[in-house]
């Protein structure tokens, strides 16, 4: 299977969010993305250090919610580690974009009908 972008640096301080899950790649990494690599949330695998690959998903753009001012790129991975790997050598494969990668399987298309989607917009309910 051809990976769509891999890369491969130290994990860096970013934002202080997450820090036993989410991992940022130095600057000149974000920029030097391939153009074909747009803002948006993609699907892969990631390892950090000596650890084992995980699934992930990366951010990659700006965060308005945190007034970022420049480019990032937030990796999150599935799994939360005992401690922090900031520092360490973190390998990140994009395999696609997160929107292609949910596919609306036929089980999952059937929860578009149910009445919970039908109840007015006023009445709040809370999941249960």
């Amino acid at each position: 299977m051809h990976l769509s972008y891999s890369c491969r640096d130290q994990v860096v301080w970013g934002f202080g969010r997450g820090y036993k899950q989410l991992a940022n790649f130095p600057e000149q990494v974000v920029d030097n993305l391939p153009a074909d690599i747009s803002s948006g949330i993609y699907y892969g695998w990631a390892s950090a250090g000596s650890r084992d690959g995980q699934k992930m998903v990366v951010g990659i753009g700006w965060n308005p919610y945190y007034e970022n001012t420049k480019k990032s790129m937030e990796t999150h991975t599935m799994h939360t580690f005992k401690e922090h790997f900031y520092g360490e050598i973190l390998n990140v494969a994009i395999v696609e974009s997160l929107i292609s990668a949910i596919q609306d399987l036929p089980e999952h298309l059937k929860l578009k009908e149910d009445n919970f989607f039908q109840v007015s917009k006023s009445k709040i309910m809370n999941g249960h």
